[in-house]
């Protein structure tokens, strides 16, 4: 009952009770006619007919809502928040949706409240909603949560009975089917985004044309996770496949720098022996036009070219030298001869 209709049946509470004294309590309203008595209660009647009237001819709608007013049954308007008037004593019946308040319906699972930090679940297990078969016959525990708004008030009033009820149906029944169209472990590991994405689609294209005024916002997976009694092999199965990864992950990363590494030093290899060859033939080019220079001045002219690679030579070699003797040639030995220069710096420094 609303604040107007408790307003309202005060008053005619408090008439019935002004008319019961009048008539019993003769010591109260004594000397008081019939007449008098007839037109309070009328008066009475009629200042709760015009509260009643002034209460029930105006309504306010919230932001997040949208008013739907029927007239004897019929749909006269949809209304958007703020105040608004209608007809009153009943003739004006309004219906308040939210219809920009996102909703959901969870499943396997209920939340009990949330403060500014975390929510509250229950304790409580509900395998009828979560657990199903996957498509290699095993059994999973999927947990999941169907956001939706409400994109038309009349038809989700009118156009089914129990629109949310169709809607809990019809998710069961979806995500049954694909998660039976999958194989197992794909849905414990790299599946769920894809199942979330197809659950979501298939309950949209089911309310379209259920034309229930439904839109479903997203289907989040919660907690996939295999069934108590046997989560120990599923661990262990699940911990020898990340030790698998781990081991091909390690041998992708050491091939990957391995393969550059011998790449790089072939290349290299190769590149300081084509700089070796181009040397090579680049200074055996050189030596050679040094030759054919030579042998031309050489056949013009012997004996100078012979005399200047002679002292050429000489100028190169003597300067490495660290004693030069110069033998005649009739000389027998040059030995008498190796200490002459010590013999003479020992003569000067002894006088």
């Amino acid at each position: 009952m609303s604040e107007s209709d408790e307003k309202i049946a005060a008053l005619f509470k408090r008439a019935r009770e002004g008319a019961g004294g009048n008539g019993t309590g003769g010591s109260r309203r004594a000397g008081a006619s019939d007449g008098a008595k007839a037109l309070s209660i009328a008066i009475i009647v009629a200042l709760g007919l015009a509260a009643w009237g002034v209460f029930s001819s105006f309504y306010t709608v919230q932001p997040e809502e949208r008013a739907v007013v029927k007239r004897f049954g019929a749909v006269v308007a949809i209304n958007d928040p703020g105040l608004h008037f209608k007809l009153p004593f009943g003739v004006d019946v309004v219906q308040k949706v939210a219809t920009e308040r996102v909703l959901k319906q969870e499943f396997g699972f209920r939340t009990l409240g949330s403060d500014d930090e975390r929510s509250q679940y229950s304790p409580n297990d509900f395998p009828d909603e979560s657990l199903m078969l996957s498509g290699d016959l095993n059994i999973i525990d999927v947990e999941w949560v169907v956001q939706y708004r409400i994109s038309d008030p009349v038809k989700y009033l009118y156009k089914q009975r129990d629109p949310d009820r169709t809607l809990r149906d019809i998710s069961e029944s979806v995500m049954r089917r694909v998660v039976g169209n999958r194989l197992g472990s794909e849905v414990l590991t790299t599946a769920r985004v894809a199942i979330a994405g197809l659950a979501r689609d298939e309950m949209q294209k089911a309310m379209t044309a259920y034309d229930n005024g439904i839109l479903v916002v997203t289907v989040e997976l919660q907690d996939v996770v295999p069934p108590a009694a046997v989560k120990p092999a599923f661990n262990e199965v699940n911990e020898a496949r990340q030790e698998r990864e781990r081991m091909i992950n390690e041998a992708t990363k050491q091939a990957n720098q391995e393969i550059p590494k011998a790449k790089g030093e072939a290349n290299r290899a190769l590149s300081e022996a084509q700089g070796y060859a181009t040397e090579r033939v680049n200074r055996a080019k050189g030596e050679t036009a040094r030759f054919n220079s030579i042998l031309t001045e050489y056949r013009d002219a012997p004996d100078v070219t012979r005399t200047r690679l002679y002292l050429e030579t000489l100028n190169g070699v003597l300067p490495t030298v660290g004693t030069v003797l110069v033998v005649q040639d009739g000389q027998v030995s040059p030995l008498p001869l190796m200490n002459l220069r010590d013999a003479g710096r020992k003569q000067e420094s002894a006088q």
